[in-house]
């Protein structure tokens, strides 16, 4: 893997004071297609070894079908002994990131360029397996977002092109927070040490190359899309070898030790960030008297995955309020209970972002939607207004920055003790039944 080095490099880049916010916040998907069609069959170049298909809305896909040269220093691609015949020089560029849709998002992508002459520039590294070229800038920082912008369409990648390969990653903005965060399931990926595209100096040569990311829509994986057949819960177990029993890894014994009463995560959010649930306090309180044990888990950038894994992979529930660490249920065993509280005007955004991958997991999925009183916002608003009585109409058919920072930053929770205290008692049940089947 790629070394870890220069601390304070690193510190700036986990530390929430150096973060765009702006830029970690989900964006507008009016134009997102939820069930792409199948590819279309790529439109090969004049030399038929450049291949390049942009019909999609998400992403660009490119590939070389065969040996392939990356100069680093260029960010270039050449094709190897191109045939004698010389077809006229075929210059293709793309910008690796399956967001395609986003102008202002993609102008901060490295364009990679892809040539099939001149003659290719001298091999300095030798890899007996292609290449797979990616970008993980972007929206990176956001835990929600390093999963549906990277770590997934990679898994779908992998899965469409290299089902049975290993491959090289060579990574754009390759941060070493990033890569040791990630170090265990890259390593699960790929055996190889990440080339990163950023530093990296020498020539490289492979088999072939493939160039982007191919996405299925947010926090979706269309087996029918995939010669394998592959699923989320394909993705569950590549995530379990990477961090849990498969890894080699010792469970912390507080959370391997026998439950006596179901476990349940509440996920914290604190500061000014929105979305805070302000009584989380007795709220905890209200599921212990309830039955269960309560762990409170607040997750920073630093919080190492192995850890949070190991928490929650033997739980038995976990609730928290709409919010980018809620994919932390990907780590959830199928089977177990979990609860999503989703504020005013989210209900949409819940949804994508979590409900549909948390049901194809095969998890028992349930939301919580507050109502008009348990959100802050009626402190500011009055309740006959559009914003609060009908935040569908309210939205209409853009989700702009200025409705999200309504309904995303503006407001808080802060729950009706006595209807979640019954709704708990339905989610208890549950957990339950799947700790006296699961353990």
């Amino acid at each position: 893997m790629k070394p870890i080095s220069n601390a304070l490099h690193t510190h700036l880049y986990l530390s929430p004071r150096f973060a765009d916010k702006k830029s970690l916040e989900l964006k507008s998907v009016s134009n997102w297609d939820p069930l792409p069609p199948p590819p279309p069959p790529l439109q090969l170049s004049q030399s038929g070894q450049i291949n390049c298909d942009r019909s999609h809305h998400n992403y660009d896909i490119c590939s070389i079908n065969g040996p392939a040269v990356l100069d680093s220093k260029t960010s270039t691609f050449y094709v190897v002994d191109p045939p004698t015949s010389t077809p006229p020089l075929l210059v293709e560029n793309i910008r690796p990131y399956p967001r395609k849709w986003e102008n202002f998002v993609m102008k901060g992508i490295k364009e990679v360029a892809i040539k099939s002459g001149p003659r290719s520039p001298k091999c300095e590294a030798q890899h007996k397996a292609p290449a797979l070229v990616f970008s993980v800038g972007g929206y990176n920082g956001n835990f929600w977002h390093e999963f549906n912008d990277g770590l997934i369409p990679l898994f779908i990648t992998v899965n469409s092109i290299f089902p049975d390969e290993d491959v090289v990653l060579v990574i754009d903005k390759a941060r070493d927070w990033w890569v040791r965060k990630y170090a265990d399931l890259l390593q699960t990926i790929s055996k190889h040490p990440i080339i990163d595209l950023d530093n990296d100096t020498t020539t490289h040569c492979f088999t072939s190359a493939t160039l982007g990311l191919i996405s299925h829509g947010f926090m979706t994986i269309h087996p029918t899309l995939l010669p394998n057949s592959a699923t989320f819960t394909h993705f569950r177990a590549l995530l379990d070898k990477a961090y849990g029993y498969g890894h080699g890894r010792n469970l912390p014994s507080k959370y391997n030790s026998p439950a006596t009463r179901p476990r349940l995560v509440l996920i914290s959010r604190k500061g000014s960030i929105g979305r805070v649930m302000s009584n989380q306090a007795e709220v905890k309180r209200v599921a212990e008297e309830v039955g269960f044990d309560v762990i409170v888990f607040e997750p920073s950038f630093k919080t190492p995955l192995h850890q949070a894994y190991a928490l929650i992979n033997t739980s038995h529930a976990m609730v928290g309020v709409h919010g980018a660490a809620l994919t932390h249920s990907l780590f959830l065993r199928p089977g177990s209970v979990f609860v999503q509280v989703v504020p005013l005007g989210l209900d949409w955004v819940a949804d994508v972002c979590f409900a549909k991958s948390a049901r194809a997991m095969g998890l028992d999925y349930m939301e919580y939607k507050i109502n008009a009183e348990e959100s802050s916002l009626v402190e500011k608003y009055d309740k006959n207004e559009l914003v609060i009585k009908d935040p569908v109409a309210y939205r209409g058919n853009k989700w702009s920055s200025a409705v999200m920072d309504i309904y995303l930053k503006e407001q808080n929770v802060k729950l009706d003790l006595f209807r979640f205290g019954v709704y708990l008692e339905q989610v208890y049940n549950k957990a339950t039944k799947f700790m006296d089947k699961e353990g």
